[in-house]
């Protein structure tokens, strides 16, 4: 047999092999009955049956027709029992089978075996009949089955839980919805009104009737000063009007004076922008000094600079004497500067700024005669021979150890006229500060170190002129 559902081969069960009369009532009879809803039926957590069966479900049930015969089985007692009993499952030409004869499955020659061979083939027809026997009695009762049912049996266990769980479902639903109902019955059952409600009612409603009257009557009164307040309206509305016109006139005449004032006051603005830019200017001239702007002093490192050139020389850093000159150029024609701006006269020397090349003029006292004997120092280095660098750079040091002394005399003199200003190092023959300015004798290191003290003093002095 096969299940009605999914089309899928099932086994009956044992209880139908062997199928008593008795037994086959009480199956038919309690079909008849309906079933109460039982707790037992409720769907467990996980279903009894593979999920693959469950697939098999759907498409059968998505896909199926509808029948080619049904089956209507009507009662035993009927004259159309063998009819009816007739059209079973096995109505398809495909799953039917016949019974054939022992004569029809044995051949002639083998009907002349011995007595025991015979003992066995009747046995063997005997158990065939019980089996076609069990057989229709499973298929008469699957079809009044079918008959009291919308299900078709048989059905096999997976596609009837399944069947379960699906009637379950319709089950609570209709219980929701009925429990929805009988929620609505009684709400409505208590939605009706007592006897003292409705006289409560009754006395409500006379109520707004007279609140209603005395609010017709405030109505009308409200409707008279209505129209009074309307004549009112209309008399504060042509006031209205010759206001608007006096109102026009004022804003023509404001708007005519709004643009004289603003034609007054983009002339201010002008005015105060031009006078707040020469300000500006004149304050930026005022801080402006062209000494600072001709002398840049500055620093790069360890080396000391005046407009970008650096004044000394390291061993690890050689600065080319070309540099070095024209960074002695500028110190000194800034010095003679300082001393034509504070007008004043250096003590035996006189300054020659000639860029690379300049000198310092070492004037001594005269003679009896009356000759003055004029020195010319070279502040100026033609090159860097360590064999020779005692004698190649005598007149430069004592070039560097004049401009020291021109140096510290104009810093007296600014000390003496600057309420006590000082210069940042202590000049004293050839040494500013704790490093001596000559060359022959020092390292390069001390050298660089003096000269950027000297620039740090001329600085000084270039402030002091401002």
């Amino acid at each position: 047999m096969k299940c009605q559902k999914c089309r899928q081969p099932t086994k009956l069960h044992g209880s139908l092999e062997d199928l008593s009369p008795a037994a086959f009532n009480l199956l038919v009879g309690s079909s008849a009955n309906h079933i109460p809803p039982d707790s037992s039926f409720a769907p467990t957590s996980k279903p009894p049956y593979p999920l693959d069966r469950r697939d098999t479900y759907d498409k059968a049930s998505q896909y199926a027709s509808a029948p080619i015969f049904k089956r209507t089985i009507p009662s035993r007692t009927s004259p159309r029992h063998s009819t009816a009993s007739s059209k079973s499952i096995y109505q398809n030409p495909a799953e039917s089978y016949v019974m054939l004869t022992q004569s029809q499955v044995t051949p002639l020659h083998s009907r002349q075996y011995s007595s025991g061979h015979s003992q066995v083939e009747t046995l063997h027809v005997q158990d065939q009949n019980a089996l076609s026997h069990q057989m229709k009695t499973s298929a008469s009762l699957f079809d009044i089955l079918s008959a009291r049912s919308d299900i078709d049996h048989p059905i096999c266990t997976e596609c009837t839980d399944l069947l379960l769980d699906g009637l379950t479902k319709r089950l609570a639903n209709a219980t929701h919805e009925r429990d929805a109902y009988v929620n609505f019955l009684k709400d409505v059952n208590a939605s009706i009104p007592t006897e003292f409600e409705r006289e409560t009612a009754e006395k409500e409603i006379r109520a707004l009737k007279i609140e209603e009257e005395a609010a017709l009557r405030e109505l009308q009164d409200t409707e008279q000063q209505r129209a009074e307040m309307e004549a009112e309206i209309r008399g504060l509305e042509e006031e209205s009007k010759a206001l608007d016109e006096e109102e026009e006139e004022f804003w023509r005449e404001r708007n005519s004076f709004s643009l004289r004032l603003e034609e007054f006051q983009n002339e201010r603005d002008g005015v105060n922008l031009q006078y707040d830019h020469d300000s500006r200017q004149l304050e930026k001239l005022q801080r402006t000094n062209v000494y600072n702007d001709t002398f840049c002093i500055s620093h790069d490192g360890y080396f000391g600079t005046i407009n970008g050139l650096r004044l000394g020389r390291l061993p690890n850093q050689p600065v080319e004497w070309t540099e070095i000159n024209a960074a002695w150029g500028q110190t000194l024609l800034l010095l003679s500067t300082i001393a034509d701006k504070l007008s004043f006269t250096l003590d035996s020397y006189r300054l020659r700024p000639m860029g690379s090349s300049s000198k310092i003029e070492k004037l001594d006292p005269p003679s009896s005669n009356g000759d003055v004997k004029v020195t010319t120092l070279e502040l100026f280095s033609s090159g860097d021979l360590p064999l020779g660098r005692m004698f190649m750079h005598r007149k430069f040091d004592q070039a560097m150890v004049a401009f020291l002394e021109c140096l510290r005399q104009l810093g007296e003199f600014v000390e003496r006229t600057g309420s006590g200003v000082k210069l940042p190092y202590y000049i004293v023959k050839d040494k500013i500060g704790d490093s001596c300015i000559r060359l022959a004798f020092n390292q390069d290191e001390a050298w660089t170190r003096a000269c950027k003290y000297t620039l740090t003093c001329v600085k000084f002095l270039l402030a002091h002129t401002r």
